[in-house]
């Protein structure tokens, strides 16, 4: 059953910590109305650290996140050590992060695994960040061109080779297209790799015939690390393309993708249409809320080259404080308010009402061991 998931509101790579303070929503202990200023406005009564870490793509919504319960919380601080998905994920998994921020939910492997991180619960995959992916390229002179999903996978997996290629200026007939392609791929562990290789599996399984994994499969172009390592080398060099977040990819020219009939560009809007037409995975555990994204839409103005980004918390943790603080946050972060400062400053495409009710749910839900 396919249910509406989402409403539309709308540099090597970086390897920092965000430690500011955090405010909380959702939580028993927080401030019921998070940013309140004035002398009738509720005190906060959280205190704390929370460490979480992981997807370079949600960099710049975790900074708004962050920002937005600073002023409400101040005796909480968040560190979100921007690294890769893989990274994220692995660190909750050992425990040496209360939360993570990755691009992939957990596997099975994984979520076995979190039984005893998460003292005897398991960890849950929270969609609280939807963004496109942009397929991104440097071309003097050209900022737009419109590529089929075959297309774009043979020139990822390297059987077009040059921009003056047939295939491609019979679609871009008014472009001056010339001079070999470099791709630009990530080289680190990456939840953006493994849904940009899942576009290109599922829309030309004939040409991408690779297993889809967070790693790169390809022997072809360049490797860069993490969004922003990428998102460098294709400004540095003209003729380079790659894949990234679209949030961060500035003024780079962006392809816009066949889908049907049409070619559409890298929007939030676009970005939710897909949701909008994609199930959930009935398969995962109670609070367990992972989109199984249908990449092969035809329907008119979606962009299904796209990535649901989670938090990645536990169901259970060890003690009330540590509950407080991850209510808080991943309340924030799942809210309306929490929504609206993300898509602004990522351009990201904000959950619908129907998919938060059921996030703040599973938030709402998390608990002390017994």
């Amino acid at each position: 059953m396919k249910l509406p998931l989402l409403g539309r509101i709308g540099s090597v790579a970086l390897v920092g910590t965000l430690a500011l303070a955090l405010s909380a929503c959702g939580s028993d202990n927080a401030t019921d109305t998070p940013g309140a200023t004035g002398s009738d406005a509720p005190v906060s009564t959280l205190s704390g650290t929370l460490n979480g870490g992981g997807s370079s793509a949600q960099e710049k919504a975790q900074q708004a996140w962050v920002a937005g319960f600073q002023t409400a919380n101040p005796n909480v601080t968040v560190n979100y050590t921007t690294t890769d998905s893989g990274a994220g994920r692995k660190g909750f998994l050992d425990a040496s992060l209360d939360y993570a921020g990755s691009d992939s939910a957990l596997n099975d492997e994984e979520l076995a695994s979190s039984t005893d991180r998460c003292f005897g619960g398991s960890g849950i995959d929270l969609p609280v960040y939807i963004s496109p992916i942009a397929v991104a390229f440097n071309i003097d002179g050209v900022k737009e061109l419109k590529l089929t999903p075959d297309v774009v996978a043979k020139i990822f997996a390297g059987t077009i080779t040059t921009w003056d290629d047939a295939a491609i200026t019979a679609l871009n007939p008014g472009a001056k297209l010339s001079g070999a392609i470099t791709v630009v791929h990530r080289s680190d562990d990456s939840g953006t790799s493994k849904n940009f290789q899942d576009y290109l599996s599922k829309t030309a399984p004939d040409v991408w015939t690779y297993e889809v994994s967070n790693t790169w499969p390809v022997q072809v172009g360049q490797g860069a690390n993490g969004t922003s390592g990428v998102v460098q080398t294709i400004q540095a060099a003209p003729g380079t393309i790659g894949y990234a977040d679209a949030s961060a990819v500035g003024s780079l020219g962006k392809v816009s993708l066949g889908v049907g009939s049409e070619f559409v560009a890298p929007t939030a809007d676009a970005a939710a249409k897909t949701v909008d037409v994609s199930p959930r995975d009935d398969a995962r555990g109670e609070g367990d809320i992972v989109i199984k994204v249908d990449r092969t839409t035809t329907e008119s103005g979606a962009y299904p080259a796209i990535l649901v980004s989670y938090l990645v918390v536990c169901n259970t943790y060890d003690s009330q404080d540590k509950v407080d603080l991850i209510k808080g946050y991943a309340g924030y972060a799942a809210g309306a308010e929490g929504q609206e400062k993300a898509a602004t400053a990522a351009g990201s495409a904000a959950i619908s009402d129907a998919l938060r009710t059921d996030v703040l749910a599973a938030i709402d839900a998390i608990t002390v061991k017994k």
